[in-house]
């Protein structure tokens, strides 16, 4: 068979299937070796503004370095006498409330990158600043505890590095019944029927053929687990209350997997931060609310953690065009009704004390965090996965 052929008979060349959601399974009816805790990992992908999401109001470095998009005490959700969170998170307030949340300030990792792509790897791999891995942790997690790509899915059409191991991914796929209904079609079938032992010492259409084969399987099971279950919770009508909808599916229907990603972007506020940031906190807010909701109302809360992270935050000196330039450290929220430490766990930014760069100091490595999730949340040993020790911080 051509390659051309090949491309065009299984749809991968069209819209219709995307080679990065397929993954390589290790076997037809995949057995996990994982226990009922879950993980959900956000993304807030662009550097969301920390200074403006948990805001320093009494502080007059802040005020002083931003005077047009300074968030005032007036607006604000009263968090401690000089934390307030921004407006238009009311329904995270809520949950921040019930002890469901907690902040981790300051979080990020030594000579940090301020470029998206890079610091994004960093945080998907938890690299180094100067070490660049070809796989991520959770791929890594599956490698060493679930050995199978069942083990972790992203809400995306297409796979981050994150989920990549050396020989186990996860999967991509924001719809169940498409991806399986898609691994059904006939020219995919026609291509599965073909004398594919011909073509496995070809290194691009082995790859495919096999990925094609495994992608098969696993859309089968994950079709037949999830057809039965849908949620009846009242979801934010936006892709990010959608992909937050269809984890929670995933998870009440039983299906085995343990770490889910999700990703709001849009957070590069340049320019005329104000409004588009506050739209964008609404949404991450309602959706993040409607999702803790609905997984409290099925009891799947018990067994759910919810971490939030954006690749860096933004320098607290306003820019010219009203916006914020690319920073360093950041906050990270967890969420779940098991938190060992709610609320506030650090001290917030020093603003007196910056790096030469005008951007907030790292004081917990990301890889505290990650460390802290798979010891104490998944009950696995972080060493081999994180690639060295990281100190736990007693989170979960």
């Amino acid at each position: 068979m051509q390659r051309r052929t090949f491309l065009k008979q299984s749809g991968l060349a069209s819209g219709a299937l995307f080679v990065p959601s397929f993954l390589k399974a290790c076997d037809a009816n995949p057995t996990l070796a994982l226990g009922a805790k879950k993980l959900v990992i956000v993304q807030l992908s662009g550097g969301n503004d920390g200074l403006n999401t948990l805001v320093q109001h009494t502080n007059d470095i802040y005020l002083k370095n931003r005077p047009v998009i300074a968030q005032k005490k007036a607006q604000l959700l009263s968090v401690t006498d000089e934390l307030g969170l921004h407006e238009s998170m009311q329904a995270f307030k809520k949950l921040y409330d019930k002890g469901y949340v907690g902040i981790l300030n300051s979080v990020g990792y030594p000579n940090p990158s301020r470029s998206h792509f890079r610091s994004t790897d960093i945080w998907h791999t938890a690299s180094g600043a100067s070490d660049y891995l070809q796989t991520g942790w959770v791929g890594r997690y599956l490698e060493s505890v679930s050995k199978s790509p069942l083990g972790a899915i992203e809400v995306s059409d297409t796979l981050s590095l994150l989920m990549k191991g050396g020989s186990v991914n996860g999967i991509a796929t924001k719809d169940a019944g498409l991806f399986y209904k898609t691994t059904r079609d006939a020219y995919f079938s026609n291509v599965l029927k073909a004398n594919t032992d011909a073509h496995l010492s070809e290194h691009n259409l082995g790859y495919l053929y096999k990925t094609a084969i495994d992608a098969k399987s696993s859309a089968s099971y994950i079709y037949e687990k999830t057809k039965v279950y849908e949620s009846k919770a009242t979801y934010p009508n936006n892709a990010f209350g959608k992909q937050l909808k269809t984890i929670s599916e995933f998870i009440n229907s039983g299906l085995e997997t343990q770490i889910f990603y999700a990703t709001l972007g849009g957070f590069d506020t340049h320019a005329n931060q104000i409004n588009s940031q506050k739209r964008l906190l609404k949404v991450y807010a309602d959706g993040i609310a409607a999702f803790m909701a609905d997984l409290e109302n099925t009891g799947a809360l018990k067994d759910t953690v919810v971490m939030t992270f954006s690749e860096f935050g933004r320098r607290l000196k306003q820019n010219t065009a009203n916006g914020t330039d690319h920073g360093a450290a950041n906050m990270v929220f967890l969420m779940g009704d098991k938190l060992k430490h709610p609320g506030i766990y650090n001290k917030a930014p020093d603003l007196l004390d910056l790096d030469a760069n005008g951007d907030i100091k790292y004081q917990l490595d990301f890889r505290d965090i990650y460390a802290s999730l798979l010891k104490e949340w998944l009950k696995t040993d972080p060493a081999t996965i994180l690639n060295g020790s990281f100190q736990t911080l007693g989170l979960v």
